[in-house]
């Protein structure tokens, strides 16, 4: 419930900070293509690696029984490749929008998905013990950084 209020905030507050102030310098056109990149990036990460899970997909953090590990496609780079995709596009959205707070709640989903993630490999190294080593040699969110 935590990630639903946090994006439907970012994207009120992208809306609002674009309405009141918006861009008003030379970086706007730079700012909004870099921003809708990244929208576009994110989503498409996130598309790619829900595609990649297929039967295994859940909102909840807790993995299917029956589902297979998925090490493949996007999860090949990162372990949450649909949180990754989601904390991008919000920064993306809150970079388009010249919203400082979208950005700054973009910062408190990334924190949000931290702790779910952690949780969720928690279950995860319980139900399929060959996840610890995906988990040894894949990072969380950024490729070959974190």
């Amino acid at each position: 419930m935590a990630q639903v209020i946090l994006l439907a905030a970012i994207a009120t507050l992208g809306v609002v900070d674009l309405a009141d102030h918006g861009y008003s310098n030379m970086w706007a056109a730079g700012a909004v293509v870099l921003g809708v990149a990244l929208v576009l990036a994110g989503g498409s990460i996130a598309a790619r690696a829900a595609w990649d899970l297929r039967a295994g997909l859940t909102p909840f953090p807790r993995p299917i029984d029956a589902a297979p590990l998925v090490v493949s496609g996007a999860y090949r780079l990162v372990r949450h490749p649909i949180y990754s995709g989601i904390v991008l596009a919000a920064f993306g959205w809150g970079t388009a929008t010249a919203s400082p707070p979208a950005i700054g709640a973009t910062v408190l989903l990334f924190l949000l998905f931290d702790g779910k993630s952690r949780r969720e490999e928690a279950w995860l190294i319980a139900a399929r013990p060959e996840y610890l080593d995906f988990r040894s040699r894949t990072k969380r969110f950024i490729p070959w950084v974190y």
